[in-house]
């Protein structure tokens, strides 16, 4: 039996904070390790705890969840923080994105898709929903590269590195694909995929699938086609 994945909560609201434990350690493979109220004490929480995953809110007093991201990305990272957001992702959600987040939760979502977002970042899917996808792509791509007039001047196409099966997997991953609609789509074990995934991410220097989307996106790998789910 494998270990459960440890969560480490964060939120500067309490009564959130209980229903998300009361939600998730209802799952056998779900343990909640600690509970952190703001940015600081969730980087202390984190480096005692060791969890598996970070839930971080954004938006909360004093050391905000954007800073305690980037500090827990930089310092622990076996441990992958998914972001509570709002529907409209706001500014702030970026900015998490940018520091180094595996992803993102919906405040708002339904109790079986909280559960499916933790355990795709703690498999190393991103939790991204399609229209998620697509609203991140449109906003975060254009702000990611504010400081890169002409990035395709500068920087040499990273996908020439990869052999054919891996640029068919980079493709679906650009599409929003998870690892499992991926070996659907391919025809090949989830294993395969994962072992393909990996290399992708190691040849094209991404910090994970979100990072590898918005440059499939930015490189124009992919076009304007519809994401899984979208019509």
């Amino acid at each position: 039996m494998t270990d459960p994945i440890s969560i480490l909560l964060v939120d500067d609201q309490e009564l959130i904070r209980l229903g998300f434990r009361m939600v998730l350690e209802a799952e056998d493979d779900i343990v909640i390790v600690g509970e952190a109220g703001d940015g600081r004490s969730a980087i202390a929480q984190t480096a005692s705890l060791h969890p598996d995953l970070v839930l971080m809110d954004i938006r909360m007093p004093g050391l905000d969840g954007i800073a305690a991201t980037e500090a827990i990305v930089r310092e622990y990272p076996a441990s992958r923080v998914l972001v509570l957001t709002t529907f409209d992702l706001d500014e702030y959600a970026f900015g998490a994105i940018r520091a180094g987040a595996s992803g993102f939760l919906l405040k708002d979502a339904h109790r079986h898709e909280m559960i499916a977002a933790v355990r795709a970042v703690h498999r190393g899917d991103a939790a991204l929903a399609p229209s998620v996808t697509r609203r991140l792509l449109e906003h975060v791509g254009p702000q990611l590269d504010a400081a890169e007039t002409e990035p395709s001047a500068a920087v040499d196409d990273p996908t020439t590195a990869l052999t054919e099966r891996e640029r068919d997997v980079f493709l679906e991953m650009a599409r929003g694909r998870t690892n499992a609609e991926i070996a659907q789509a391919l025809y090949v074990s989830e294993s395969t995929v994962k072992t393909h995934v990996g290399r992708v991410l190691s040849k094209l220097g991404a910090r994970d699938r979100i990072h590898a989307v918005i440059l499939a996106h930015r490189l124009g790998v992919v076009g304007d086609e519809p994401l899984p789910g979208e019509h």
